[in-house]
């Protein structure tokens, strides 16, 4: 890609994963990885691979059931030479990690999950916090597992909405509900 310099060796192709990985919050699923760290044609994918499978076995990344982190040691690491990747190469990524870290945060402050019990009912467990601290729970009974699904996808897509709502009716004067 035109504007953009060509990461050959090694050691930046294990300096761009660090530098990825070092900007995200939590565990990123393996094909987010691959995206981010080859989209621009910077990086060929078997190098890539390569790379990722060595930062695995030398303790900078951890490798986990959904994804990828970094290790302490990595971001000790990357730290201190993430620097020598191209500028244009930094900016870019940095560009795109922003929204997908911001989106990794809001999804950690939500947990919307469901269980069956010994007796068939489904019951649907939701906490929301705000980064600081947890600021509501909320357990609820279920008529079908279908029923549960649902709830668990509107809390993810709209759980401030659904907050601010619950607050207003819990604070409105006697009537005004």
């Amino acid at each position: 890609m035109e504007g953009y310099q060509r990461i050959q060796e090694k050691l930046d192709i294990k300096i761009l994963i660090l530098f990825i990985l070092r900007r995200l919050p939590d565990v990123v699923d393996p094909e987010t990885l691959a995206t981010l760290a080859i989209a621009d044609g910077t990086v060929g994918y078997f190098e890539y691979a390569e790379c990722l499978s060595e930062l695995v076995d030398s303790g900078h990344v951890e490798q986990t059931r959904p994804g990828y982190k970094i290790t302490e040691r990595g971001s000790r690491n990357c730290e201190i030479v993430e620097s020598s990747l191209p500028y244009t190469v930094r900016t870019r990524l940095e560009k795109k990690l922003i929204p997908l870290a911001e989106g990794m945060r809001r999804r950690a402050m939500i947990v919307a999950e469901h269980e069956q019990d010994q007796d068939g009912v489904y019951q649907v467990h939701l906490k929301l916090s705000d980064g600081a601290g947890q600021i509501a729970e909320l357990r609820l009974l279920c008529g079908s597992e279908e029923q549960a699904g649902k709830i668990e996808a509107n809390v993810r897509l709209g759980a401030e909405v659904y907050y601010n709502q619950i607050m207003q009716m819990l604070l409105a004067d006697e009537g005004n509900v």
